[in-house]
């Protein structure tokens, strides 16, 4: 894995065209405008010779999403061996095969529809993994987490291009590696999960960060992608935190500038850094500052 001289080894590209659209419109004055808007397009993902669902995505790195998908679903199992990942552009189909053989046909019948926008799943058994959890006891410092906010928040996004969009990024102490956007939060950890595997990546000592809510559906994935520790600019769900708290997750909402909340798994955190030092959240950087709506 090589990382870029920015420290990303994976960004985003505001500026592919493949990923926003030009479209003219009116303001709330009656002038007229053009603005860039957010691209979905439908992926078929099978999984061997099994249809298995049609995710709305904005069609960046298909073959991370359908194995992260198929990956957090358990349909892929940690110990499998992928042998090969096929996108047909002109289709929209990408196909996972495993040298195990899979039916799922049963377990496609019992899904459940989840918090998460665009339509996010998740089946019964994933329930299992929060009750057999075992993260490892690492640490998360204040100064990494102040770090690590401002250099996201300051990284050229489809967001602050076009809006419409959600991001995630898995980081190591201060340090961003992989940052993914899609128009479902769920969809874009999926991609994360999807590299990890391909690259054989350690979850022991990562820290996962997104900018949506902490819900259930955004606990139980980073569970099963064995993180310890999940941050979040954005707020929590009830159920998103009892569920960090059967599990031990650290959880983390609401950091924005200087602040955060902590709800689950506080024992990991360090609290090294001098407040006084650190900066609130620029407007120009906040992301709800943006001109663009969700």
């Amino acid at each position: 894995m090589e990382s870029r001289r920015d420290g990303y080894i994976i960004r985003p590209d505001p500026h592919d065209p493949r990923l926003t659209a030009r479209v003219r419109g009116v303001d709330q004055a009656g002038a007229a405008i053009e603005t860039a808007v957010t691209v979905e397009r439908a992926l078929t993902i099978f999984l061997n010779g099994q249809e298995i669902v049609t995710a709305m995505t904005i069609g960046d790195y298909p073959e991370f999403l359908a194995l992260g998908y198929l990956l957090n679903q358990n349909m892929v199992r940690p110990d499998d061996v992928v042998t090969g990942i096929d996108f047909d552009d002109e289709l929209s189909v990408a196909v996972v095969r495993t040298e195990r053989a899979t039916d799922y046909e049963q377990k496609l019948k019992k899904k459940v529809q989840t918090s998460g926008c665009a339509q996010g799943t998740v089946f019964g058994d994933l329930m299992d993994v929060v009750e057999t959890a075992q993260l490892p006891p690492c640490e998360l410092r204040t100064s990494w987490l102040y770090a690590l906010t401002r250099e996201i928040n300051t990284t050229p996004s489809l967001y602050l291009q076009a809006g419409a969009i959600h991001g995630c990024v898995l980081a190591e102490q201060d340090r961003p590696l992989v940052y993914m956007e899609d128009v479902g939060r769920h969809n874009a950890v999926d991609k994360i999960a999807g590299w990890m595997f391909q690259h054989r990546v350690n979850a022991h000592d990562k820290i996962f960060y997104t900018t949506g809510r902490l819900t259930s559906e955004m606990v139980i994935k980073t569970v099963r992608m064995g993180i310890p520790i999940l941050v979040s600019r954005s707020g929590f769900t009830a159920w998103g935190v009892e569920l960090a708290r059967k599990a031990n997750l650290t959880l983390i909402g609401r950091a924005r500038g200087k602040r955060f909340v902590a709800l689950s798994g506080e024992d990991r955190v360090v609290f090294d850094q001098d407040l006084s030092f650190v900066e609130e959240e620029s407007a120009k950087h906040r992301r709800k500052a943006a001109v663009h709506e969700d």
